[in-house]
């Protein structure tokens, strides 16, 4: 069984308490994230499964090999599990220079051989040139290459990273965030990841499956696109960033196709499992498409008249707050919006596909 498995509890309060049940890859190159809000049991579920902490019930076993086993007493360290983990700050001693920080797990390796080990994630990380500074010396994005070499540098069977870009000021890590993907996906890393994060652009960019999480569990898994696109359920949408959430009930379903009612305006989705009448309707905003006018024939089945109300610049792309009878965004890059020549009060025409309109059940209240 090439999987780390994990099913285990962990009480924090009289109240609160983590209950996991999660299963990652043990073998390959491959990035999940434990996704979801600060408070939300990320942070302990990692730790618990690299030693750090230890559950109160439950088993975790890596590739067979039990690690936790509660009931036959079955604990083992978080050497002989033979991960690397990242923190949040990086956890660089001060005291040591940037060679010895990252040789720091090689200890025990004869002098000669952990020189040559240190040299060669030194050439890696790009870090050959200041081996010699200390931390204080260096900037956030050397840090944050130390602190990977100095995890990788034992050759672990995983790696766990724990809000690896969170320490960074807004534009650093706009620009450290490709560099952590480029670095996961060097042919020469192969061992799987399991990171922490709460920001959707570190999922959408490092992962390639996600685990959402919410009050301590684990409430929907799956491929990164898929999550964010069909959240299961209202919470998930919440928490994943999905911008529209609106009231809906289903008028008629056939043929695969749902038509869908939102505040008097009829849309066109994908059936709804189950067929439920009164649902939710998710849309991101990614998934809006914005013209200027009604514009011609199109295979895009939503085609909504709109009215901007507000422009938010984001940075990088510029957040577009539309009424098509009801609220709805899209996000766009400033290029398009200074072509398509956006401004409150702006007539546009908002295309959304069918997929792209995701359906879930409404619970009362």
């Amino acid at each position: 069984m090439s999987e780390l498995v994990a099913r285990f509890e962990k009480r924090l309060s009289s109240r609160a308490r983590v209950s996991t049940e999660l299963t990652v890859p043990a073998y390959g190159r491959s990035v999940t994230v434990l996704f979801g809000p600060s408070g939300s049991g990320k942070t302990t579920i990692l730790r618990c499964l690299a030693g750090l902490e230890r559950p109160d019930s439950g088993t975790i076993a890596f590739a067979g090999e039990t690690w936790l086993d509660t009931a036959a007493g079955i604990d083992l360290s978080p050497a002989h599990r033979r991960l690397g983990f990242l923190s949040q700050d990086y956890s660089l001693f001060p005291h040591l220079t940037v060679e010895s920080n990252v040789g720091y797990g090689l200890r025990r390796m004869p002098r000669s051989q952990r020189l040559l080990r240190v040299r060669e994630m030194l050439d890696r990380f790009g870090l050959s040139t200041i081996g010699r500074q200390y931390p204080d010396r260096i900037s956030g994005g050397e840090q944050q290459r130390v602190a990977l070499a100095r995890a990788l540098v034992t050759e672990p069977r995983m790696l766990l990273l724990d809000e690896p870009l969170s320490a960074l000021d807004a534009p650093l890590r706009e620009k450290l965030r490709p560099e952590l993907k480029r670095l996961l996906s060097a042919p020469e890393f192969s061992a799987p990841v399991l990171l922490v994060t709460h920001d959707r652009l570190d999922a959408i960019t490092l992962a390639d499956r996600m685990a959402v999480v919410d009050g301590g569990r684990i409430v929907q898994t799956g491929p990164v696109d898929e999550v964010f696109s069909r959240p299961r359920d209202a919470r998930v949408a919440e928490i994943v960033g999905v911008e529209a959430i609106l009231e809906g009930r289903v008028l008629t379903s056939e043929n695969g196709l749902a038509s869908v009612s939102v505040a008097g305006v009829e849309l066109t989705a994908l059936s709804a499992a189950g067929g439920q009448r009164d649902v939710l309707v998710c849309i991101r905003a990614e998934d809006v498409i914005l013209e200027r006018g009604m514009g011609g024939p199109s295979s895009v089945r939503n085609r909504l008249a709109g009215r901007v109300e507000l422009l938010e610049d984001t940075g990088a792309t510029v957040r577009v707050v539309l009424d098509v009878g009801f609220r709805l965004i899209a996000l766009v890059t400033r290029a398009a919006c200074d072509e398509l020549g956006l401004a409150p009060g702006e007539r546009v025409a908002a295309l959304v596909k069918a997929p792209a309109v995701h359906l879930v059940e409404r619970t009362p209240g």
